[in-house]
C-alpha cells in the first residue's frame, strides 16, 4: 500500500516543484487573465459597441461551448503528442485569438472570437492537472494543484489592480481603453508559449535533474497509487461515464456556473449595487482573490490528506452559497463586500478538487479522458452562467434576481459531492492514501 512505501529521495518532492509549479503557474495565469479580462473590457466595449447584457452574458458563455466541445480531443492529443509542445500550441493559439477579440465591431464576430478562444484554451487545466499525475504521487497532488490554481486568483487580482491604469489609456493610438486591455493582456501567452516549448520537461525520464533512483522510486511509488486509488482500468468510454467523473462533473458544472456568472459582472454589480468606482470595485476584487489564495493552499494541503475530499468541497460549495445569498440580500458596502470574500473563497476553492479527486481514483490508464470529461461536464456550468446571468439582469433591471437563483446551484453542487463519495463508497473501495483528518 502506499501508505507503507519507502520515503521519497530526500529532495525529490521540493525539487520537483520548483522545477514545474512556477511555469505551469505562470501559464495558467495568463489563461485566467486572457479568459476573464472580458469583465473590465465590457465596462466601456459594451458602451462602445451598443452591447446590452445579454449580448455581453452571451458573448462571455460561447467560450465555453468551444472549451466544452473540444475538452476530451485537447486532452487525448497532449497524451499522444506530449503535454510540452501541446500545452504551448494551446498558449499560442489562444494569444493571438485574444489579441483579435479587440477588432470585435458587431456581436456576431464578437461570438465567433469568444467561441475559437474556447477551442484554443480547450484542455489546458485538465491537460497540466494530467500532465503532474505523471510527475507527483497522490499525497503530494492535491498541494501541487492549489500551488498552480492559486494563479488564477493571482491573474483577478492582477487584472483588478492593473485595468483602471491601462483602460485611462483610452485614445492613445487610436484604441479604446478596452482594446488595449484586450493587447497588453494578450501579449503575455504568446510568450509563456515560448518558455514552455524550452523550459517544460516532457516526462521524469527525460528529466536531468532527476537520478535514476528517483525516477525508479517514482515509477515504483506511481504504480502503488494506481491500485491503492482504486480506479477500474478500463477504456476510454467507461472513463467517461464513470460515476466519479460524473458526479464530480457535475458538482464543478453548479459551481462554475455561480463562480462565471458573477465574475463576468464583477466590476458592473459591485459598481451598480454600491455606486463604487472602478478603483473601488478592482481592489475588492484584487482583496478576494489575496484571500483567496491562502484559502486554495490551505484546501490543497488538507485533500492530501482527507479520507473524504467529496465532503470537503460540499462544505466550500456551501460556504460559496453563503455568501452569494449575503451578496444578494445585502443592502450596504457592509454586508456585500464580506459576502462577495466569502463566496469568492469558498467556490474557487471547490472549484480546483474535482480534478484532484478525479485523479485519485480514476486509474491512470483512462485518467486523461476522465479529467477531460470532468472538465466538460463542468463548462456547461460555465457556459450558463454569465447568459442566465445577464438574462435576470436585463429582465429585473438589477443584479439580486440573479444572484438567488445562483443560492440553490450551491447547494447542488453539496448534494451531488455527497452522491460522489455514495458512489465511490458503493464500489467498496477506500482511497485514503494517509489517516483521516
Amino acid at each position: 500500500m502506499a501508505g507503507q512505501a519507502a520515503p521519497a529521495p530526500a529532495g525529490m518532492i521540493s525539487r520537483v516543484s520548483w522545477r514545474l509549479l512556477p511555469i505551469i503557474g505562470f501559464s495558467y495565469l495568463v489563461a485566467y487573465v486572457d479568459r476573464s479580462n472580458l469583465s473590465f473590457a465590457s465596462v466601456g466595449m459594451n458602451a462602445d459597441l451598443g452591447f446590452s447584457q445579454t449580448v455581453y452574458g452571451i458573448g462571455a458563455s460561447v467560450f465555453f461551448i468551444g472549451y466544452a466541445l473540444f475538452e476530451v480531443p485537447s486532452n487525448l492529443l497532449l497524451d499522444r503528442f506530449g503535454a510540452r509542445r501541446w500545452i504551448a500550441r494551446i498558449m499560442f493559439s489562444w494569444g493571438l485569438i485574444s489579441i483579435g477579440t479587440l477588432f470585435v465591431n458587431a456581436a456576431w464576430n464578437f461570438y465567433l472570437l469568444r467561441f475559437l478562444l474556447g477551442v484554443a484554451e480547450a484542455g489546458f487545466y485538465p491537460g497540466v492537472v494530467h500532465y503532474l499525475s505523471h510527475w507527483l504521487p497522490a499525497n503530494e497532488r492535491g498541494r501541487a494543484v492549489s500551488r498552480f490554481y492559486v494563479f488564477a486568483p493571482l491573474g483577478n487580482m492582477l487584472m483588478g489592480l492593473l485595468a483602471t491604469p491601462i483602460l485611462a489609456l483610452d485614445g492613445a493610438a487610436g484604441l479604446a481603453g478596452w482594446q488595449w486591455l484586450l493587447l497588453l493582456e494578450g501579449l503575455p501567452a504568446l510568450v509563456m508559449a515560448g518558455v514552455v516549448l524550452i523550459a517544460l520537461p516532457e516526462a521524469p525520464a527525460t528529466a536531468p535533474w532527476l537520478s535514476d533512483a528517483e525516477k525508479n522510486w517514482l515509477s515504483a511509488r506511481l504504480a502503488e497509487d494506481a491500485v491503492a486509488g482504486g480506479g477500474h482500468q478500463h477504456r476510454l468510454g467507461r472513463a467517461l461515464i464513470d460515476p466519479i467523473v460524473l458526479t464530480m462533473g457535475g458538482a464543478a458544472a453548479c459551481v462554475f456556473l455561480t463562480t462565471n456568472a458573477i465574475s463576468y459582472s464583477a466590476p458592473k454589480l459591485l459598481m451598480g449595487a454600491h455606486h463604487w468606482s472602478m478603483a473601488a470595485a478592482g481592489g475588492t476584487i484584487a482583496l478576494g482573490s489575496l484571500i483567496n489564495i491562502f484559502a486554495m493552499l490551505v484546501v490543497g494541503s488538507i485533500a492530501d490528506r482527507a479520507r473524504n475530499p467529496f465532503a470537503i468541497m460540499a462544505l466550500l460549495a456551501l460556504m460559496g452559497g453563503g455568501g452569494v445569498l449575503t451578496v444578494a440580500l445585502g443592502s450596504g458596502v457592509g454586508l456585500a463586500a464580506p459576502g462577495y470574500l466569502l463566496l469568492w473563497s469558498g467556490l474557487q476553492s471547490a472549484g480546483m478538487l474535482p480534478g484532484i479527486i478525479v485523479s485519485r481514483y480514476v486509474h491512470p490508464a483512462a485518467r486523461a479522458g476522465g479529467l477531460a470529461m470532468t472538465n466538460s461536464i463542468a463548462q456547461t456550468g460555465a457556459f450558463f452562467g454569465p447568459l442566465l446571468f445577464g438574462i435576470a439582469a436585463d429582465r429585473s433591471g438589477s443584479f439580486t434576481l440573479g444572484l438567488e437563483l445562483l443560492v440553490p446551484v450551491t447547494l447542488l453542487a453539496a448534494a451531488l459531492c455527497l452522491v460522489g463519495r455514495w458512489a465511490q463508497g458503493r464500489r467498496g473501495r477506500h482511497a485514503a492514501l494517509a489517516p483521516a483528518i
